[in-house]
């Protein structure tokens, strides 16, 4: 099964209303033993393409997350990527600057940890806080030292444009990126803070900044409504997963990362006539 997920795709130019994107749609399994078994082919399918990305060394694949609190972007990288080799695969998460960080331009920290040709990079958060959270929260801003001239409403524009520069530059040196916004509820939002505090073992998971966070909510939908509308392109555009259902959400995304990788039709390096000599050569040493 091949899921369409262009639906879920912004295309460029696009102007999103939050509001207008669904965050619930009809099961795309009908039973849970259907939906584990296509995950499964799907990891199985991602990991093949890991190998082959890793092989020919010409392409990285950058997997960005964000979300609202609760959303499960966790949950998206366990599951969607289970399949994939841990050596060919990093995953960040990036939470409040560090003084060294808050020393940089916003993309430095990130920048660092950009995956190299052959491998995956997943990014849990990223240098897209700095056009979200940021915003929301003014007082963030004002710790980064920025010059007079780069505040007001124009700080915001200008780092859509460095963010849209950069990921241009990465797509033309062989970098795909896949840039994921898992798109819940607030109310689906408050049952799962409420099952943090009810189910023992999700207690640990529970922050009293996600409470306060949810004050928030209006400004942050439309801080990320202005961010995908600014930064989603031909060639790195963002996807809006519905994740009030994880299940369906892990599906879609698992699929627009195999799409991803799909489209680079990556093959296993072709071996010359002379290496072909060799490791025949070497061949008939061992069979000895």
């Amino acid at each position: 099964m091949n899921i369409d997920v262009k639906a879920f795709k912004v295309r460029e130019a696009d102007e999103v209303d939050l509001s207008l994107w669904a965050t619930k749609v009809k099961p795309l399994c009908k039973s849970k033993k259907a939906y584990r078994k296509l995950l499964q082919d799907q990891v199985d399918q991602l990991s093949d393409q890991q190998r082959l990305l890793y092989a020919s060394n010409r392409h990285a694949l950058l997997v960005i997350f964000q979300a609202m609190d609760t959303a499960g972007k966790d949950g998206a990288i366990r599951h969607v990527m289970s399949g994939v080799n841990p050596q060919g695969c990093q995953v960040f998460s990036f939470q409040h600057p560090s003084a060294q960080e808050l020393q940089h331009d916003f993309l430095w920290r990130t920048t660092r940890d950009l995956p190299e040709r052959g491998r995956i990079g997943i990014f849990n958060r990223s240098y897209y806080e700095e056009v979200l959270i940021v915003r929301v929260h003014s007082s963030i801003l004002h710790s980064e030292g920025l010059p007079d001239a780069a505040a007001g409403e124009s700080v915001w524009h200008g780092r859509y444009r460095s963010i849209v520069d950069l990921e241009r530059h990465l797509h033309a040196n062989g970098t795909r990126i896949v840039k994921v916004f898992l798109h819940l509820s607030k109310e689906e939002q408050r049952k799962r803070l409420l099952a943090r505090i009810d189910e023992p073992d999700k207690n640990w998971k529970f922050s009293q900044a996600d409470i306060a966070e949810r004050e928030f909510w209006d400004a942050y939908m439309q801080a990320y409504g202005q961010a995908l509308s600014a930064t989603s392109t031909a060639d790195s555009p963002w996807f809006i997963v519905p994740a009030d259902d994880k299940d369906n959400a892990r599906l879609i995304v698992s699929q627009i990362v195999l799409n991803a990788m799909e489209s680079l039709k990556l093959r296993y390096p072709v071996v010359s006539a002379a290496r072909k000599r060799e490791l025949q050569a070497i061949r008939r040493q061992l069979a000895k």
